[in-house]
């Protein structure tokens, strides 16, 4: 009788064949990104998807391509400058300290890392929150969480968001940003997400509710920091301490646009 033939590895391959398989991993994983693309095109905005790093695209693609919910959302007005809105937009954690010590939401936010955020907006929704590419005017962030309601106890899901924003002066001739937000909503449960005929309305509801709830916090905490900079200032020097440097950084904001107001009752530039 023949006995079947079997491979028998010597040491070299035994120490080889591990990065062998590596490399396969890691080769088939490129050939996906490679196949994988992105429409610059979301809801009439152009984004570049082109400088979209490749081993986020695949992931980004299948929300987008098989999303339970699409929402758009502004333009929506802030009163606040492009710099301000910037550093509270880098920052969430500190963003919102200040919004719940002025009373304006319950939002908690921790870093878990470079560009990614775990966030709860105190009605219900929390999750993970990164940022995958940003410029001057766009940036594109997913987002994986849960949402506890009356009507769903616990729904997950995932979610890509584009954000576009804008600077100009607003009526009063002060700085304002105005940003605008295409949100791509995919859930995890498979039964849910069969219904989309009928819960479409009511996901997207949340979805937009949820977002603009967001935006018209940032928004109330521009009008509190322009009508009353002193009460802003006092919080941030009550106890516990907040970080220094952003500490440091909002004072001069507020201080700046003081002395942009005097200027303009006086009639005279700020050089």
């Amino acid at each position: 009788m023949i006995s079947a033939w079997r491979f028998q590895p010597g040491p070299v391959t035994r120490i080889l064949l591990p990065w062998i398989g590596m490399a396969i991993l890691v080769s088939a994983g490129h050939g996906r990104s490679e196949a994988c693309t992105l429409s610059p095109d979301h809801a009439g905005l152009i984004f570049p998807v082109e400088r979209v790093d490749p081993a986020w695209t695949c992931r980004l693609q299948t929300i987008i391509q098989n999303h339970t919910t699409e929402s758009k959302l502004g333009p929506i007005r802030t009163a606040l400058s492009e710099p301000l809105y910037r550093h509270l937009l880098d920052h969430p954690p500190f963003t919102a300290d200040v919004i719940r010590r002025l009373h304006l939401g319950r939002y908690r936010s921790e870093a878990r890392g470079p560009g990614r955020f775990w966030g709860d907006d105190g009605a219900g929704t929390k999750g993970i929150v990164e940022l995958v590419y940003e410029d001057p005017t766009s940036r594109i962030y997913f987002l994986e969480g849960t949402h506890e309601g009356r009507l769903f106890p616990h729904v997950t899901g995932k979610a890509v968001v584009f954000l576009r924003t804008g600077v100009l002066r607003d009526e009063n001739s002060d700085e304002a940003t105005d940003s605008i937000l295409v949100a791509y909503t995919k859930l995890d449960n498979r039964f849910l997400s069969g219904l989309i005929s009928l819960l479409h309305p009511l996901v997207s509801g949340i979805v937009t509710s949820r977002l603009q709830k967001g935006v018209e916090t940032v928004d109330r905490l521009g009008v509190v920091m322009r009508l009353d900079p002193e009460r802003v200032m006092a919080e941030l020097t009550n106890p516990p301490a907040l970080p220094g440097h952003h500490v440091a950084f909002l004072k001069q904001a507020l201080r700046g646009r003081q002395n942009s107001d005097k200027g303009s009752l006086d009639g005279s530039s700020i050089p």
